[in-house]
């Protein structure tokens, strides 16, 4: 049986007059066909409103799956990370972060691989004690590349030097072309976590685990760019086999 992959719901905030509360919950689109081509089966996770049940749903939900997937996102609420937010904050939803935090320490117990892209890396960042730049450019006066791009999602716009000895060298090699739509990024990283990519500024643009392949997440966004550069489907194809080879094991 194919393996099940889990992705945590994204939430659209809007005002319905005729049907207050009715807000669509979501995945997105590319990175489910992703999963899809890869060989795995998505289903999407939703986070409960009620934040203080967070632990709760999370347990009840983690055996449901294989692996997980954490895609991008809204901001991540500084107060889980001892900060007060700053003026270029964008929104948050802490309910969404601490579902997802949750759900991350569940599926690292249960020795399930996980996979993050863009606000999933900065929250498994978040969850395992690290920190992350509310905003890039008012918090680090040495980035001088603009990461959140102006352009359409599906173009390259800079590049990221990837560290020998990582899963992501293995799959990518020393360097590779990007997109970019992000104003944070990973600032103190976590223990048991090690850097894989950085941009030429110095920017975070990979993470993993340090003594096994259980995580691996980039800053970037790999959904959108895997039908054109196929090293970039890699990311997914790793993460299946990932999933795959611990299912044997368990």
């Amino acid at each position: 049986m194919k393996p099940v992959i889990a992705m945590p719901s994204d939430q659209l905030i809007e005002v319905n007059p005729r049907m207050p509360g009715d807000y669509p919950a979501y995945a997105p689109h590319d990175v489910k066909e992703a999963v899809m081509k890869a060989g795995g089966i998505p289903i999407i996770i939703p986070f409960p409103d009620d934040e203080r049940t967070a632990a709760h749903w999370a347990k009840e939900m983690a055996p449901l799956y294989d692996g997980l997937l954490l895609p991008g996102g809204p901001d991540i609420d500084p107060r889980l990370f001892g900060q007060q937010p700053i003026k270029e904050i964008g929104m948050t939803y802490i309910a969404k972060d601490l579902f997802e935090i949750a759900l991350i320490k569940e599926t690292l117990a249960a020795g399930k691989p996980i996979l993050g892209l863009c606000h999933g890396l900065q929250i498994l960042n978040v969850a395992l004690g690290g920190t992350v730049y509310q905003d890039i450019h008012t918090q680090n006066p040495d980035a001088y590349i603009q990461h959140t791009q102006a352009t359409i999602g599906n173009f390259l716009t800079h590049t990221v030097d990837i560290k020998e000895g990582t899963v992501l060298h293995e799959l990518m090699g020393s360097s590779q072309e990007i997109n970019s739509r992000h104003h944070q990024a990973a600032w103190k990283v976590a223990p048991g976590l090690v850097v894989s990519a950085t941009a030429p500024d110095g920017v975070i643009e990979g993470l993993e685990s340090r003594d096994s392949d259980q995580i691996v997440a980039v800053q970037w966004h790999p959904e959108n760019l895997f039908n054109k550069y196929p090293d970039q489907f890699t990311v997914f194809t790793n993460f299946i086999d990932r999933v795959n080879k611990a299912k044997k094991g368990s």
